[in-house]
């Protein structure tokens, strides 16, 4: 694997200092992309992120920091990557707020969290984006979910959200083509929930993966830099990295 294949790209990740965001920000960084890196309220683990990347190469990652949830900030989180690096290349929605919420809790907090989070945010960053996107022939990759397509018990209002993403995804695909590539990535069981799982309820889920085991966040970042880097005549796609979990059920 080449560490240059993508020393021309700028990629921005929401929510890029942990987890999945920050497995992704690695690998991209690993291939010669300079990274920006947002975040709310995860600095220390931003401008650590960001450390760590600069020592490795000098001056090749950012960090911005923003409430997704307020529209009028967006614009200048594509605005720093501009004036911070002159172009963008690829905008990654990987931020997203997830908790149970059971019918009869339900509040309008809830809602506007887990939708705003997941879909709104999105739709609007990527319209802030799509000027300069157009510019790089770039790309908008979203994370999605498994259970965009089968509902998570308890999680309705999050699993409309991420359904919306899916749609999303398809219809910025048609609407943004032919300069700009729309693709979505949907994980299984790579990541277990921040709030307490039990281990009997993990195995059960990773019972009903055809592989029969959990993946990890580096398989979430190696189909990321699968869609930038080796899929130029793919778009409006959502790739299921769950482990057969989606067949099965």
């Amino acid at each position: 694997m080449s560490d240059r294949a993508l020393h021309n790209k700028v990629v921005l990740i929401t929510g890029g200092a942990k987890r999945l965001g920050a497995a992704t920000a690695r690998l991209l960084h690993a291939n010669g992309a300079t990274i920006v890196i947002h975040y709310h309220h995860s600095q220390i683990a931003a401008e650590s992120l960001a450390q760590e990347l600069n020592n490795l190469r000098n001056d090749s990652v950012s960090v911005v920091a923003a409430d997704l949830l307020d529209t009028t900030q967006l614009h200048s989180i594509v605005m720093h990557c501009i004036k911070q690096h002159g172009q963008l290349d690829v905008l990654i929605n990987n931020a997203s707020a997830f908790y149970p919420t059971p019918i009869g809790t339900i509040t309008e907090q809830h809602w506007n969290e887990l939708i705003g989070s997941n879909l709104k945010a999105p739709l609007f960053l990527a319209q802030a984006a799509t000027a300069y996107l157009k510019k790089t022939h770039g790309l908008i990759l979203n994370m999605a979910d498994i259970h965009a397509q089968r509902p998570l018990v308890e999680h309705p209002v999050y699993s409309i959200a991420k359904a919306g993403l899916v749609t999303l995804t398809k219809s910025l695909a048609r609407e943004l083509g032919p300069e700009i590539r729309v693709n979505a990535i949907a994980p299984g069981p790579v990541l277990w929930p921040e709030h307490e799982m039990s281990a009997e309820l993990q195995q059960e889920i990773l019972s009903k993966t055809a592989l029969k085991r959990q993946g990890s966040p580096d398989d979430i970042a190696r189909a990321a830099l699968f869609f930038i880097k080796d899929a130029p005549y793919v778009t409006g796609q959502i790739l299921a990295v769950d482990g057969g979990r989606s067949i099965g059920w």
